[in-house]
């Protein structure tokens, strides 16, 4: 007998759907799994014969025979466990095969029958959305979030034979309901605050220009300047995550099985910070069967690259694709992913390899040699990319014994929101979400400047040799800047700031 189990699979961050067909022949015993299974795929006939003999059933003493459809794709994990069980118990006659078509049924099975959790829980309940059936099966530590996927039912299991008895009629289960705004709202939480800190008035300034207009920043400083705090602290001034920004969020974490138990929707910015020993792989994804990196895990929030010259030259190098396209695209011979990287990234360095280069308390004991090998590991073209340079300078005694630290995130959080406000009706109908993401035909239109602004741009760009990008860099910085004033014309004081945020052009002349 044919039993045919409708199941799914990732391919990047979204799912497909995959009909686990089950067949039992008379014949001698054997289990064979077809359809490009990988090995924990294989592996799983072991799992589900123990666990339907544990589970108080008797497995067949024919021939098993399992085929994972489409065959042309590659399937991986161990997700598949519990509709290949549940395919030989139907064929079996243990369950009645009529309702079973109404579900899309994952989950791992362990040898005493238990269900355990999956990664890509909510791609799934979206894909059992989009084939209009009428709900999903599902280890109960997945059900949370994809409960959050809306008009379908999800049914959450703890042992195999609690779904065999649903199946047959014999329990109810009710379907798991979350509150989506309950849950979103008391998700959004932060840890930091800017009122924590002290001083670094013109940093915190850069910071909320970049926030605004969604701009990529680097931050050059002594050890111990602030340089960590200060981007620990910039997703909380970031405009909040939409419902639909925090889906595709909480979809990569999935997949990446990264998402907290507790956790069924992620509702703030993510913030990655990875080790500058990170390999290219593991920055923006891959692997024999891809996975996403820290770029895509910090997608709709922050990546931060502390001790950026630190790095591999590869490995900053490949920063450059997601960068200008909010995405990335990972190729292998059985299968292409693409995984969202829209992010901003905020990197920090030391102004020299001791550190103390810039800093008038500290003697900095390296040679003018050395410090432009140093700098120089940052490539041309990945500065270029960068729209805001910040000094960060050491801190004095008299900042830190000071009793507030100026203003609070939510305060900051208000005018980068009134300025994002205003970049949505400037870009109404079109893709570009901020001022950093203009095209070259955008900045013509929205970022006219008049003759003294267009005088102070020409004198900047021929006394530091500023490349054609770094110009576009500031007028969108510029851009960014009259929006925070809710200006609707650039005015010269706004390229004025924004030419200062090149400190890096001025350095490396």
């Amino acid at each position: 007998m044919i039993v045919k189990i409708i199941s799914s699979a990732v391919v990047g961050i979204d799912s497909y759907p995959v009909d686990v067909e089950v067949d039992v022949s008379s014949g001698l015993p054997q289990f064979s799994t077809v359809g490009l299974p990988d090995i924990s795929v294989r592996e799983s006939k072991d799992r589900i014969k123990a666990a339907i003999k544990n589970s108080g059933y008797t497995f067949p003493a024919d021939r098993v025979t399992v085929n994972l459809a489409p065959a042309d794709i590659k399937k991986e994990g161990t997700s598949f466990d519990l509709p290949i069980a549940l395919g030989i118990l139907t064929a079996e006659g243990m369950i009645k095969s009529e309702s079973l078509q109404n579900y899309l049924i994952l989950g791992e099975l362990s040898l005493d029958g238990r269900i355990k959790g999956i990664h890509g829980a909510l791609s799934a309940a979206f894909q059992a959305k989009e084939m209009g059936i009428r709900g999903i099966v599902l280890p109960r530590e997945n059900a949370a979030e994809a409960a959050m996927v809306e008009a379908i039912d999800v049914i959450a299991i703890d042992y195999l034979p609690d779904i065999v008895e649903f199946f047959n009629d014999r329990k109810e289960i009710k379907p798991t309901r979350v509150d989506i705004s309950e849950i979103f709202n008391k998700s959004l939480h932060y840890s930091f605050d800017f009122s924590e800190i002290r001083g670094q008035d013109q940093s915190k300034r850069a910071l909320e220009v970049a926030a605004a207009g969604g701009h990529n920043i680097i931050m050059i400083g002594p050890p111990g300047s602030g340089k960590t705090m200060l981007a620990q602290r910039l997703p909380t001034i970031l405009p909040d995550l939409s419902f639909q920004e925090a889906v595709e969020t909480t979809k990569i974490f999935s997949v990446a099985g990264l998402l907290a138990k507790k956790d069924a929707i992620l509702a703030t910015r993510p913030f990655r910070a990875p080790h500058h020993t990170i390999s290219d792989a593991g920055l923006v994804g891959g692997g024999h069967i891809p996975r996403p990196g820290e770029v895509s895990l910090a997608n709709h929030g922050v990546l931060f690259l502390d001790e950026l010259p630190e790095f591999k030259k590869n490995v900053l190098e490949v920063l450059r694709q997601p960068l200008e396209n909010g995405y990335v695209t990972i190729v292998r011979s059985s299968l292409t992913a693409t995984y969202p990287a829209s992010f901003m990234l905020v990197a920090a360095m030391n102004p020299c390899p001791c550190g103390y280069y810039t800093d008038p308390r500290r003697e900095c004991r390296c040679t003018p040699q050395q410090i432009r090998r140093y700098q120089a590991k940052i490539s041309g073209p990945l500065l270029d990319r960068i729209d805001i340079h910040i000094d960060v300078p050491s801190i004095r005694y008299r900042e830190l014994a000071a009793k507030s630290g100026g203003e609070s995130s939510r305060l900051i959080c208000e005018r980068v929101n009134r300025a994002r406000t205003m970049q949505e009706k400037r870009f109404g109908g079109q893709d570009t979400l901020c001022n950093a993401r203009m095209s070259n035909k955008q900045i013509k239109e929205f970022c006219p400047i008049d003759e003294d602004s267009e005088r102070l741009i020409e004198m900047a760009m021929d006394r530091l040799g500023l490349s054609a990008r770094a110009y576009t860099r500031i007028l969108k910085v510029a851009r960014t800047i009259a929006d925070l004033e809710e200006e609707k014309n650039i005015r010269s004081y706004h390229i004025s700031e924004a030419i200062q945020y090149r400190s890096l052009d001025r350095k490396m002349i």
